[in-house]
């Protein structure tokens, strides 16, 4: 896989330190190290979120380390300050910062299109377009980074990380350490202004040579030698091979020209391969970010050619890039027949939103939360529940429809606290996992104590980051890699802040959850809910399952009632009209049990004949 590729491409590059926090689709990089490393001498570790990840590869990087930094596309949000200010200190060791942007989107609540980022960051970057080069750019990236003292962005899209293909490998190559850190004021503390200019000026003259020093790598390169021509990047190149062997005699028309290097542009390159072609279609995913550049770039240099793409409605600008837009793309391009328009790989099928897991103490959390809101005599609908980032935030669909918003990483109790200053009259609630709570939500509790807020924050601690794959957090007492740490209590760091009120609860304890939230929920003050069980998938991995439930045909009177209200995926219908439980995907929890009325559902082996 892509991410496994970049993993390899960590050892052979020498570097020593990997961190960054968990977020599809870059998460395997680390897991990958996490399993077949550990025999390797790197530190391998994630960090509470993105901007602590960068910072600790960065001050890795300024001692002469090798360094890798991971991300999805919104955690180089959360890593920007840092991360723009690191342009003008520059490092001695290389630094890579991998960011995954995910279109379509995936898993990711924006289509965000990294690409600009690079541009405001000033910082060099590189994009592969499949395994292979998603290993071999990691090396690029840090030559690159140690010959031009800057960090790169290795920038990726998800059908480069979890494509799978053969990769040929590499010898593993001794990693870098720390080698010096010399006091150079100057260089390191942007509070002198004048210091900053000198740097900014730095930082241009660096970024004017990276071009030059690419070159070597041709990771800028051409295929084909027709007058019409097509600038591609990342995953898009496949798709233009791909389709190429679809077009037949169409296909000799067309140059690839296919871009390794997107910031800064490379326009020698560019001005060489271009000042031939009569046309100009550009395939990229997300925003039209190289077909604006390569139209200035003709424009400048006197090019009189017609570049087109996505901003002539060619190739859509949302969604992401699959093989039918492209060869279609390319049919209009080289002027075939438009009749016989390609819909190859197109299947129809059935959307569903993705479920809690089953036994997920999330959606006893819930439940517990909204029927907790009855028993106080509030209704649903009168009582906003913000939710946040994580497995819990599949909580906004049915049955539950619980949450209200989910923003982006902590934003849950910032905003809960703003409705409630705003004038809200009533209860507000944020809901917000443990992980996100470390990750970004401890500056908006502080907030909210420090103001007096009135609110009820529900901490969901299911004891791991389970939605990227079941991930280290800040509670655990060991790493993946075996590094012995000082676990961190949610309720110790809470009561610590001064929350009015701190209660420690079970979701599975339903029943003790309903009472907590009708008595906390019109009190004054922040008082937190930590509702604390350990993720029921991950548990059963570790542990087994150690009981299953069933349906006593007999007893179900198809009134559906343990599907209305928990929605568990292991619940179906069966041909008989009757509830039926997939013993496979059942861990255990009986919460279906409780709501059904007739005691349809037992524990397997008890009370099946009666």
């Amino acid at each position: 896989m892509g991410n496994e590729a970049i993993a390899r491409g960590v050892t052979e590059s020498g570097v020593y330190v990997v961190t960054g926090y968990p977020g599809t689709p870059s998460s395997e990089v680390l897991m990958t190290i996490h399993e077949f490393g550990k025999d390797l001498d790197i530190y391998a570790e994630w960090a509470v979120n993105e901007r602590v990840a960068f910072e600790i590869g960065l001050g890795a990087a300024i001692g002469g380390a090798r360094a890798l930094v991971t991300m999805k596309a919104p955690g180089a949000n959360v890593a920007s300050d840092p991360m723009l200010s690191s342009a003008y200190s520059g490092v001695d060791g290389g630094l890579v910062i991998l960011i995954a942007d995910d279109p379509g989107p995936i898993t990711t609540q924006t289509e965000q299109d990294s690409r600009w980022f690079a541009e405001l960051a000033k910082l060099p970057t590189i994009t592969p377009s499949n395994p292979q080069e998603a290993k071999d750019y990691v090396r690029v990236g840090i030559d690159l980074s140690e010959k031009l003292q800057l960090p790169v962005i290795l920038r990726t899209t998800t059908r480069v990380n979890h494509a799978v293909a053969p990769v040929i490998t590499g010898p593993v190559e001794k990693p870098k350490k720390y080698i010096r850190f010399v006091r150079n004021p100057p260089r390191f503390v942007r509070a002198g202004m004048a210091w900053n200019r000198e740097r900014h000026a730095w930082l241009l003259n660096q970024l004017a040579k990276v071009e030059g020093v690419l070159r070597p790598f041709r990771i800028n390169r051409v295929e084909g030698s027709g007058s019409k021509c097509v600038v591609c990047e990342g995953v898009a190149y496949e798709y233009v091979k791909e389709a190429l062997n679809e077009l037949g005699e169409g296909a000799k028309l067309l140059k690839i020209i296919k871009l390794g290097q997107i910031y800064p542009l490379p326009k020698e390159f560019l001005k060489e391969e271009l000042t031939n072609c009569e046309e100009v279609l550009v395939v990229e995913e997300l925003d039209p970010y190289l077909e604006e550049k390569i139209k200035a770039l003709a424009h400048d240099v006197g090019l009189k050619i017609k570049v087109i793409g996505k901003m002539e409605r060619i190739l859509p600008e949302v969604g992401e890039l699959t093989f039918t837009p492209v060869i279609n793309a390319l049919r209009k391009f080289v002027g075939l027949n438009l009749s016989n328009l390609v819909a190859k790989y197109v299947k129809e099928v059935p959307s569903r939103p993705p479920p809690l897991c089953p036994s997920c103490p999330h959606r006893n959390t819930y439940l517990g939360l909204i029927f907790g809101l009855l028993r106080a005599g509030y209704r649903k609908e009168d009582v906003p529940i913000f939710g946040d980032i994580g497995c819990y935030a599949l909580s906004v669909n049915p049955p539950l429809n619980a949450i209200w918003t989910e923003h982006s990483m902590g934003a849950s109790i910032g905003m809960a606290m703003g409705l409630k200053l705003s004038g809200f009259k009533g209860p507000v609630i944020a809901t917000i996992g443990d992980s996100t709570l470390f990750h970004a939500g401890l500056p908006a509790l502080a907030e909210a104590i420090h103001k007096r807020a009135d609110l009820l924050i529900v901490v969901l601690d299911n004891e791991v980051v389970a939605m990227t794959g079941h991930q280290s957090t800040l509670s655990w007492g060991k790493t993946e890699m075996g590094r012995l740490t000082k676990p961190l209590k949610i309720e110790d760091v809470v009561r610590g802040l001064g929350a009015d009120e701190v209660v420690v609860v079970d979701p599975y304890n339903i029943d003790e959850l309903i009472t907590q939230v009708k008595r906390l929920i019109s009190k004054p003050g922040v008082k937190v809910l930590v509702s604390r069980a350990p993720c029921a998938l991950y548990a059963s991995r570790l542990y087994g399952v150690r009981k299953r439930y069933t349906v006593i045909p007999e007893k179900c009177k198809e009134c559906m009632a343990c599907i209305k209200i928990t929605g568990c995926p292991a619940l179906y219908i069966g041909e008989d009209h009757k509830v039926k439980i997939m013993l496979e995907d059942c861990l255990g929890c009986g919460l279906c049990a409780r709501y059904c009325p007739f005691s349809a559902i037992v524990e397997v082996g008890k009370n099946e004949s009666n």
